[in-house]
C-alpha cells in the first residue's frame, strides 16, 4: 500500500461493474492490504505495464478469487493505491491547520511544508512510482478534482494563521503553495534513483513561499 492504511477506498465505477466487497473484517483487511502491498512492490520493480494480476496474487500470497472480491482489475487496484497515498498527504495538511491554528503564517507554512516532507521521507522509490503512475492513470477530471482538494487544504491551513491574508489573496496563495510543493516533490522523486535531498527541498520551498507570501502583504 502507498503508505496510508484505510478501512475502505471508494472509487468511481462504471454502471455495469459488479459491486466489490468492502474489506471490513480483520482477515479481509489483511487480504486487501496484502494485495496493495504486492502491487506497490511490483510497481517499483517493473513498472505498471509489466505487472499482471497473477503476479500480484502470487506475491501477496492470496488466490485469484480473493483479488476479484476486492478489485475489478489491475487498474482498479492501482487507482485505490493512488487515492490512498494522496489522501495521506491531504490528512497531513489538515492536521497542520488543526495543530497550528492561531500561529503566525510563517510558522503555519513551515509546518505545512514539513508535513509534506515527512510524508515523503520514507520509501522514496515508491513515491517516484506513485508520481509516474499518477501521470498514466489520472484523467483530467480526476486530476482536477484532487488538485482542488489539495488547494482547499492549503487554504484552510493558511486561514488558520493569526495573520491570515484576506480571502482573495489567500485563495491565490493556496494554489501557488500547492503548485510549488507538488512540483518540487514530484520532480525530485521522479528524477532520482535513490532518496531525494529532502533538506534541500525544504529549504527551497521555505525560501520561495516565504518570499512570495511576503509580497502579498500591503507595503
Amino acid at each position: 500500500m502507498f503508505g496510508f492504511r484505510c478501512k475502505e477506498a471508494r472509487i468511481k465505477r462504471s454502471p455495469t461493474s459488479p459491486p466489490r466487497r468492502k474489506p471490513r473484517q480483520s482477515r479481509a483487511l489483511h487480504t486487501s492490504q496484502a494485495l496493495q502491498d504486492a502491487f506497490v512492490r511490483l510497481l517499483v520493480e517493473r513498472g505498471y505495464a509489466g505487472i499482471t494480476i497473477r503476479e500480484i496474487v502470487l506475491v501477496a500470497g492470496t488466490g485469484l478469487g480473493s483479488f476479484y472480491e476486492y478489485f475489478a482489475s489491475k487498474e482498479d487496484l492501482a487507482r485505490v493505491c493512488l487515492h490512498l497515498r494522496s489522501k495521506a498527504l491531504l490528512m497531513a495538511l489538515r492536521e497542520v491547520a488543526e495543530r497550528h491554528a492561531g500561529r503566525p503564517m510563517r510558522e503555519v507554512v513551515d509546518a505545512a511544508i514539513e508535513s509534506q516532507i515527512e510524508a515523503h521521507r520514507e520509501h522514496p522509490l515508491e513515491w517516484g512510482a506513485h508520481y509516474l503512475l499518477e501521470r498514466q492513470l489520472s484523467g483530467p477530471d480526476a486530476y482536477r478534482k484532487m488538485y482542488d482538494r489539495f488547494v482547499d487544504e492549503w487554504g484552510q491551513a493558511l486561514a488558520a494563521a493569526s495573520d491570515a491574508l484576506p480571502p482573495g489573496p489567500r485563495a491565490e496563495a493556496a494554489r501557488v503553495c500547492l503548485t510549488l510543493i507538488y512540483g518540487l516533490m514530484a520532480q525530485a522523486h521522479i528524477g532520482v534513483r535513490d532518496a531525494p535531498d529532502m533538506p534541500a527541498i525544504s529549504r527551497q520551498a521555505r525560501g520561495a513561499l516565504h518570499a512570495y507570501l511576503d509580497s502579498l502583504r500591503p507595503a
